[in-house]
């Protein structure tokens, strides 16, 4: 594993501050399961009557956690409920080992938390295919109950970090019948980030209640106009997970409100946007945006074309305004276009139309605008109403250098 990493010239000016989330604590550990000198296991306990919802990736090949939480999200939310996360390593294609692991971890941490086995979700961040030495987290778990702390949150978000070189956290508040609603977010990602359903490791906690079913749908939806709209490298990780946790502390319910619809959204969408920032190697935070296209399912195909290209990556890179690259990624996408309708902006700047360099047109211009470090890349295809946004950063030589080291 690489050594530590400088922060991101991206990265917020610091972590925010993070509200205390009624029904739920913390607790940290340093595990050793990979690292060494620095906290690496997570523990969160939350209250009866917690309202639990996930997304998790779809990929073919997902670890034992990720398949253990799938089969426990949507169970009864009258017990309380435990979240253990590792980070260093991913307890993924391992075998039979991955499945053990995961019991010994969740039959462990109910004995030490209370909780019932069935209401312990788990999350493993890491190496792929090395065995899991759960034995590391269980010993640690009894200390982890005894030091539950409600303001835990921020030395959480750190102990989940694998190459990130920033804690990510966002919150907000929101009003319902006059009473405050809270909601606090923490995340990890850096690479292997093209998410299918999920990104990352995600943990969402609000004091609000709300039903089960209803939390699980208004999750599904927000995911896809966030964490569902970022990519670094155009890698599906094998571990995504992200989990809602509704304690119901503050005894407003906001099944069903828009107000807190919109504030979870506003989380999830600084946390996803926290992710590319920290986008291994990134130098550059690029919006694309598409418009014009013959649907929305088009736009972000496009859009995912453009953000995934290594061309268009490295020329953001390297400063350089080569639209060509930009008028390539969409010809492959697959999604219908018109070479003749394009309409081509890095910023506010008219690069290219009519199928051709926009007469106006000045390269000097362009160039001085992918000084930026953050970018926005237009494209409409002049086909119909579709449109999407994605989020994504640069490929730079230090996203090789990090990825060549990785197990070292």
């Amino acid at each position: 594993m690489v050594g530590a990493l400088p922060v991101s010239p991206l990265a917020p000016a610091r972590f925010p501050d993070l509200p205390v989330i009624d029904g739920v604590r913390f607790a940290t550990a340093e595990a050793g399961v990979r690292y060494r000198g620095r906290p690496d296991l997570m523990l969160a306990v939350l209250d009866p009557g917690t309202a639990i919802a996930g997304v998790f990736t779809r990929s073919a090949t997902r670890a034992a956690p990720v398949l253990d939480c799938q089969a426990k999200i949507g169970g009864p939310c009258e017990e309380g409920a435990a979240i253990v996360v590792n980070s260093g390593n991913a307890n993924a294609f391992t075998g039979r080992f991955g499945q053990e692991a995961v019991d010994a971890i969740t039959a462990a941490t109910a004995r030490a938390a209370g909780v019932p086995q069935r209401r312990v979700f788990t999350s493993s961040t890491g190496v792929i295919g090395e065995v899991l030495p759960h034995e590391r987290i269980t010993a640690r778990l009894d200390d982890m109950v005894a030091a539950l702390d409600p303001g835990g949150v921020a030395a959480a978000a750190r102990a989940i970090m694998t190459t990130d070189t920033f804690p990510k956290g966002a919150a907000a508040q929101v009003e319902i019948a006059g009473r405050k609603v809270r909601i606090a977010g923490i995340a990890k990602g850096s690479g292997m980030i093209a998410p299918d359903m999920a990104t990352m490791l995600v943990y969402l906690f609000t004091d609000a209640a709300h039903d089960q079913t209803a939390l699980q749908a208004l999750l599904s939806g927000l995911t896809e106009r966030s964490f569902n709209c970022i990519t670094v490298d155009g890698d599906t990780s094998t571990s995504d997970s992200l989990l809602l946790c509704a304690t119901g502390a503050s005894g407003v319910d906001a099944t069903g409100e828009a107000a807190f619809a919109e504030a979870l959204h506003g989380v999830m969408l600084d946390l996803a946007h926290q992710v590319v920032r920290d986008g291994e190697g990134a130098t550059k935070f690029v919006e694309v945006r598409v418009t014009g296209a013959a649907s929305d399912r088009d736009a972000k195909t496009h859009a995912f074309s453009i953000a995934n290209s290594p061309l268009v990556k490295t020329a953001i890179a390297g400063e350089d305004p080569n639209w060509g690259r930009v008028v390539m990624a969409i010809g492959k996408s697959g999604a219908a276009a018109d070479r003749d309708r394009l309409r081509i902006r890095f910023g506010d700047i008219l690069v290219a139309e009519n199928g051709w360099v926009s007469p106006g047109y000045r390269e000097e211009d362009a160039a001085r605008y992918m000084k930026r470090q953050e970018l926005v890349i237009a494209v409409d295809l002049g086909l119909g109403q579709g449109a999407a946004t994605v989020w994504t950063c640069d490929l730079t030589h230090g996203y090789i250098e990090i990825n060549a080291d990785y197990r070292s």
